[in-house]
């Protein structure tokens, strides 16, 4: 049964930084397209970061300037590293991964198979 498990979320002033990790059992990181998702209250999930088989990134535009998504293969983790945090990313972020053809890229919540429950971030002005 794969797991996902989010990790590092907290509460910072903006400006500051967090990293998440998201490890994955019986999934390897290394096989599949993985992506962050947010969700702020009332809002729709949105996803934030993805990854592909080939390590092509892409983030959406309001975040590209400041955060990263990245993988560590032998640690079978997933990261989204956050600098220069602003009051407007303050949401629950998920973790979320689906097995993927080679060059696949991207993909909207109904394409991720797995999720994880959600670690919270909160940033205040």
């Amino acid at each position: 049964q794969v797991q996902l498990v989010e990790s590092g979320g907290g509460s910072v002033q903006a400006g500051g930084s967090l990293t998440l990790s998201c490890v994955a059992s019986e999934f390897r990181v290394s096989d599949g397209c993985m992506a962050w998702f947010r969700q702020a209250p009332g809002n729709r999930r949105q996803g934030v970061a993805h990854i592909n088989r080939r390590n092509y990134t892409n983030l959406i535009a309001s975040v590209e300037d400041r955060f990263t998504i990245s993988r560590d293969n032998a640690k079978n983790t997933l990261y989204l590293q956050m600098n220069n945090l602003k009051p407007e990313d303050t949401a629950t972020y998920y973790c979320a991964a689906r097995y993927c053809a080679l060059g696949s890229r991207g993909g909207t919540m109904n394409d991720y198979d797995f999720w994880g429950q959600g670690t919270q971030v909160t940033v205040s002005s």
